[in-house]
């Protein structure tokens, strides 16, 4: 086992805690947020064993999910996009808590949470299928294409799977103005997209081929 890589996805898995810790909870002004802690084991619980697992399978996909500092400009305000609407939305969710704003019933949270778990399993199911999977926007060394599987289906179904599992989190945390606010998301994976199929289509061979198969980008039939 690598022990540097060991220790920076232990770093990083504590340091997520308790900044979601922090964001959802400092704003509701109490840790008696029940919706708050489902958040934080659907969220946090899966991420563990699935990190646990890359670590001691597949520790070369696991350090490339840990490199986050994007090389393209572009791309870069993406990830501070994203970054933004999360702060804003965690925040917002524990003061919808707090103020009680249209907190909605802890069964429709618990109907989120399942929602969010089915689509990390499929994200845990795109991890399998495609050893490239950087989070920065590159084509490495040897790369393939992947038209098997989920990839099949769509040409980015881990950004169908994140889609699914960002707009579920305003509603395990049972905030609507939470969820207004991650609508976002759609708009910013778009621009994400649309980088990442530009360098596809230049930079990995057989790409413009696999577009051609494949029609949609992240939802069946729709897009």
């Amino acid at each position: 086992m690598d022990g540097n890589l060991f220790i920076q996805a232990i770093l990083k898995f504590a340091l997520g805690v308790l900044l979601a810790g922090i964001l959802v909870f400092l704003p509701a002004g109490t840790v008696a947020f029940r919706q708050g802690w489902l958040f934080m084991a659907v969220l946090f619980v899966p991420m563990f064993f699935v990190g646990v697992a890359l670590m001691i399978k597949k520790p070369e996909l696991l350090k490339k999910r840990l490199e986050s500092k994007e090389k393209q400009k572009g791309q870069s305000m993406v990830v501070k996009l994203s970054a933004i609407m999360f702060i804003a939305g965690f925040i917002v969710a524990g003061f919808n808590f707090r103020e009680g704003w249209l907190v909605l019933p802890e069964s429709v949270s618990v109907a989120g949470a399942v929602i969010f778990l089915a689509s990390y399993f499929m994200y845990a199911e795109v991890l399998k299928e495609n050893a490239y999977l950087s989070r920065v926007i590159e084509v490495q060394k040897n790369q393939k294409v992947i038209d098997t599987g989920l990839y099949a289906v769509v040409r980015h179904p881990m950004y169908s799977a994140t889609l699914l599992m960002f707009l579920s989190m305003p509603i395990i945390l049972g905030s609507l103005y939470s969820f207004v606010i991650f609508l976002v998301y759609p708009f910013i994976i778009a621009k994400r997209i649309k980088g990442e199929e530009e360098l596809l289509e230049n930079e990995l061979e057989g790409y413009r081929e696999y577009k051609k198969k494949v029609k949609y980008k992240l939802i069946p039939f729709v897009w």
